[in-house]
């Protein structure tokens, strides 16, 4: 698992099949890299997560058929970047 600040929301008029209407996250690192992560529990921007990563990431969605490879799991209260 890795840790992220939400960034913003990332909108798709047209997906794969496999995504559906899955929510899309942009997401920042603590080292300044930025990925795209499905979001399972409605992180708002601004807020810090935790991910998973790889195979994992499927079985963290509600509908563990979709096409994803980083999942957003939880949001984090209270986190102080270091």
């Amino acid at each position: 698992m890795e840790i992220w600040r939400v960034v913003g929301e990332l909108v798709c008029t047209r997906r794969v099949p496999g995504l559906g209407s899955t929510s899309l996250r942009v997401l920042k690192g603590q080292k300044g890299e930025i990925m795209v992560a499905s979001d399972a529990v409605g992180a708002p921007p601004g807020k810090w997560v935790f991910t998973t990563l790889g195979s994992a990431a499927r079985y963290a969605m509600p509908d563990q058929r979709t096409t994803t490879d980083l999942t957003i799991c939880g949001i984090i209260e209270g986190w102080d970047e270091a």
